[in-house]
């Protein structure tokens, strides 16, 4: 017979950059992860286990007489950037409840805005976690106190800063549509969503948020948590080389149960894999499952919801972000197929456009959702380390600005690097450096492209022959000159103010040095093939450059300064004295 019993709830948490949320954890757990990431970013999704022993610890004489039948709270704690969004949104269709962690000072920014769009999108009940109280000035630091404890020791410049603080919060949190308000003056939280003021760094306000979402899961889940002893359902969260074990996958186990010799089908890089479980590890309370204090213990049986270890033959193909299914051997053709659709990768792809490469379904969603917002167009996204095939893909390209690969989290073997001239590669662990490199790299090949199109082009110039300066007279004239205007270069041609072509330029020196161009407020030796000082030319004349009609047809496809618009409609002027329609 099936029987049912409460899990404990799946709180997502998510929130800005810096804003604090490993910190949050780390304060709840007594660990400490951050550092272990890039960047200092929790980089892919984390779990979490707090007990309801712990939980009554914690919140001490907050509970009072309650009792819970929630048996505690499994945390995911997701990446903080808005360029996470796709691992974020599946942290929050994971999550039952989730902290939107808000720095009390620095308010709703622009990741927040993204988290609370996914919230939105899954329906996800959250409260708020408005940290780093301890930075109002003023703050009296109270160990390991609840907020409304720790807010009576402090001063009433104190009090009535957070609560300015807290109302600004509210105020943001009201234009996109929620209500909320400090959460010990709420009646009904059904309708504000509660804002618990919190310092990590003092253990200030943790049980108070941690009496809230017990509160909450309790009072208004309790039938969404109610869980069959059915087969086990998951996320892959990792998959993992550990010395003595070989490949293991780290999980979250979201449904179900999962039993040790239990057959499972896996998310694999070509179709599903189909394992047994050799062991079940399982993190201690309060250790995070990516990176444990204490030894896993080995266990026969976990039932949702839970982070775990699972040690199986045959894992190399396995894809991280992906599905696990709990089978038996008389269902695995429905189970294989379960696997495939939930795990298809149904992105937009373009006949052209650059290639990205990720090493796990969530983190390839993620770069591809941050690179649609800028309009940037996909021929192939895949999963795994950039191969020949990816180098080929992207040179066949005829845009420059579509041969690129972007690598993210994954390895580019050297030998594509010593065959990729002509396609950019782009490669790091933290998402929003990796589009700040796209945007660097585009804005490299527009000045690429600009450079090699001024190679070939005439561009509108200007100069003055200075007074005192004539140090030939002729073959090839030398004197010196003022640019004006626009930047001179050896082998310009150049035109008298009356449209007679006095020749090209031979050189440009300055002192002893020679230069091959000279830009606007230079001033420099230039020799001119075949001007003669005293004949076409003279001390105080002022000398353009000799354009021809499809030099101004190149013209208006290249990016011109100020400046040189002016000189070219001066000689415009100059050339339509003889011929009323040139250069139309």
């Amino acid at each position: 017979m099936v029987t049912q019993k409460i899990r404990q709830p799946i709180i997502g948490v998510l929130g800005h950059v810096d804003h604090g949320k490993t910190s949050l954890l780390d304060a709840i757990r007594g660990s400490s992860i951050a550092k272990k990431e890039h960047g200092g970013i929790t980089q892919h999704i984390g779990a979490t286990e707090i007990p309801i022993e712990t939980i009554y610890e914690i919140c001490g004489p907050l509970i009072k007489e309650r009792n819970f039948k929630v048996p505690g709270l499994l945390f995911i704690d997701t990446p903080g950037h808005e360029a996470f969004m796709s691992l974020r949104a599946r942290g929050g269709s994971l999550a039952d409840l989730a902290i939107l962690v808000i720095d009390i000072r620095e308010k709703i920014m622009p990741q927040t805005v993204e988290s609370i769009n996914i919230l939105k999108r899954y329906k996800t009940p959250f409260v708020v976690a408005a940290t780093k109280i301890d930075l109002i000035q003023g703050w009296r630091n109270s160990q390991n106190r609840p907020f409304v404890v720790a807010i009576r020791e402090q001063n009433e410049i104190v009090k009535t800063t957070i609560d300015k603080e807290i109302y600004e919060i509210a105020e943001q949190l009201y234009s996109h549509g929620f209500s909320a308000e400090r959460y010990d003056r709420i009646n009904d939280f059904t309708k504000n969503i509660a804002i618990v003021p919190v310092s990590s760094k003092f253990y200030v306000g943790i049980a108070d948020l941690l009496l809230i979402l017990i509160g909450l899961a309790q009072k208004y889940l309790e039938k969404e948590l109610r869980v069959e002893d059915g087969p086990g359902i998951g996320t892959v969260l990792e998959v993992k080389e550990v010395k003595g074990l070989g490949k293991t996958l780290d999980v979250i186990l979201h449904q179900g149960v999962i039993k040790k010799n239990d057959v499972i089908v896996v998310s694999g890089k070509n179709q599903p894999v189909v394992t047994k479980v050799k062991a079940l590890l399982k993190p201690r309370p309060l250790n995070e499952i990516m990176d444990p204090k204490d030894p896993f213990q080995q266990v026969q049986e976990v039932s949702a919801a839970a982070g775990i270890k699972i040690v199986a033959p045959d894992l190399d193909n396995v894809i991280p972000g992906g599905t696990l299914m709990v089978s038996n051997l008389n269902n695995i053709d429905n189970t294989i197929e379960k696997v495939k659709s939930e795990n298809i990768i149904d992105l937009k792809l373009s006949e052209d456009g650059i290639v990205i490469k990720a090493d796990a379904k969530g983190s390839l969603e993620a770069l591809y959702y941050e690179l649609s917002k800028l309009n940037v167009e996909i021929k192939k996204a895949d999963i795994g380390d950039v191969s020949k095939r990816d180098l080929v893909d992207a040179e066949t390209s005829e845009d420059p600005f579509k041969r690129i690969i972007i690598a993210y989290n994954v390895k580019v073997p050297q030998e594509i690097y010593q065959s990729s001239d002509k396609v950019e590669i782009i490669e790091g662990n933290v998402l929003y450096q990796i589009l700040d490199k796209y945007n660097e790299t585009i804005e490299n090949i527009r000045r690429k492209i600009e450079e090699e199109k001024r190679k070939n082009i005439t561009f509108p110039a200007k100069i003055k022959i200075l007074e005192g300066f004539i140090f030939r007279a002729s073959k090839p004239a030398i004197v010196g000159v003022r640019v004006l205007g626009g930047t001179i270069k050896v082998g310009m041609k150049l035109m008298t103010e009356d449209n007679k072509s006095i020749g090209e330029i031979k050189s440009i020196r300055i002192n002893e040095d020679v230069l091959k161009e000279a830009i606007m407020g230079s001033e420099v030796a230039v020799a001119i093939s075949e001007a003669v000082v005293g004949r076409n030319v003279k001390a105080g004349d002022i000398i353009y450059s000799d354009l021809n009609e499809n030099d101004i047809k190149e013209l208006k496809n290249v990016q011109l300064t100020y400046e040189e618009k002016e000189i070219l409609d001066e000689i415009i002027k100059i050339k339509r004295k003889e011929d009323p329609f040139w250069g139309l």
